[in-house]
């Protein structure tokens, strides 16, 4: 019986090449949808170039494919409904048009049970009415938002009008700042009935921008064993399909759940190296419905992210540090914050990896 399949993948970034990357070396074809001829995916798949919404070519891309799979959550949930007769769609749409809406996130991860930062939905600038400026919190846009990307903090009268005006354009949702000791995620994949958790990790940001994720993270084994729950929590509420990060703070004893990706992440980079199966491996297990492995971490790791501003200094790093593993993703500006690729390292002293 030949299990070779051929995977369609909507979006070439640096995800959408990790992906194709694990499955080829399954034996499996590749064909990936994307805008730009000279995607990241591009150096390892074939490219159908076309907007991610354009239902035309997807049929083609479904027509060709055995699985659909997508890399962002900025697909139209609209446009894959409209082809998910042609080929299999493991992953549905559900849990992408839940991740597409911060309105809707918050609502699907209340009714799971686990816990959040207190919220409000602000569906104009009346919301904002008599202010309390004694709890500091932040206006997020329900849609679109990413890397920090359409959200204000709100501190004084001058960024509540920003908020103001951002709440009469657009549907938001306002939350209290929670004063968090450590940002943490949870990598867990599932094949429709099974899962498997990766540990958890840490991740520390600026501005707004992943920097650095420290494997395992440093908390006590209660807070740990609590994240892995939730997660697990919900991808089985979901029937997960592939691979889906959960980004959660820790704020105290309490453990809140941020927000929820339902694709490989930027915080999962390091299991190639790090973990006997990356995140990467177990999404293409997962959307063909295969028996997944229990995820072993060789040792301790730290990812590290190469923006476009850092390539001389992750080369120099590398070039001290022959053991890390340098990934460049292929694209072929390097503009200032854009993800140019990362760097993995085993170390058991995460404060001594310095970033960029």
């Amino acid at each position: 019986m030949n299990s070779t399949k051929t995977i369609g993948i909507i979006g070439g970034g640096q995800l959408g090449q990790m992906m194709a990357i694990a499955a080829i070396y399954r034996g499996h074809k590749v064909i990936t949808l994307d805008p730009a001829a000279n995607c990241p995916a591009a150096r390892v798949s074939e490219v159908i170039v076309a907007p991610y919404d354009d239902v035309a070519a997807l049929r083609q891309l479904a027509e060709r494919c055995d699985v659909l799979t997508y890399e962002f959550e900025n697909v139209d949930a609209d446009s894959l409904d409209a082809v998910a007769d042609l080929a299999d769609l493991p992953q549905g749409t559900r849990l992408l048009r839940i991740s597409q809406n911060r309105v809707h996130e918050k609502e699907f991860l209340s009714s799971t049970g686990v816990d959040l930062a207190p919220y409000r939905v602000i569906r104009s600038s009346s919301d904002l009415g008599n202010y309390d400026f004694s709890v500091k919190r932040v206006l997020k846009t329900a849609t679109g938002g990413y890397d920090g990307h359409g959200q204000v903090v709100i501190r004084d009268e001058e960024s509540l009008a920003t908020a103001r005006d951002l709440a009469d354009k657009t549907l938001c949702v306002l939350e209290d700042f929670v004063p968090f000791t450590m940002e943490i995620s949870v990598i867990v994949s599932g094949n429709g009935t099974d899962l498997t958790l990766f540990p958890v990790q840490e991740n520390i940001h600026r501005n707004n921008i992943l920097s650095k994720t420290i494997v395992p993270a440093r908390i006590s084994q209660d807070l740990a064993d609590k994240a892995l729950q939730m997660a697990r929590k919900i991808a089985t509420e979901v029937q997960l399909s592939g691979t889906l990060c959960i980004e959660m703070f820790v704020a105290g004893s309490q453990i809140l759940v941020n927000e929820i990706a339902p694709r490989p992440h930027n915080s999962g980079h390091y299991s190639i190296e790090a973990c006997d199966f990356s995140q990467f491996d177990t999404h293409i297990l997962g959307i063909l419905g295969q028996p997944l492995p229990d995820i072993k971490l060789h040792a301790p790791a730290v990812m590290l992210n190469v923006l476009g501003q850092h390539m001389e200094a992750a080369q120099a790093f590398i070039q001290a540090k022959p053991s890390a593993h340098l990934h460049l993703y292929g694209k072929e500006e390097a503009k200032h914050n854009r993800k140019m690729g990362h760097v993995t390292l085993f170390s058991e002293e995460p404060d001594q990896v310095e970033e960029f």
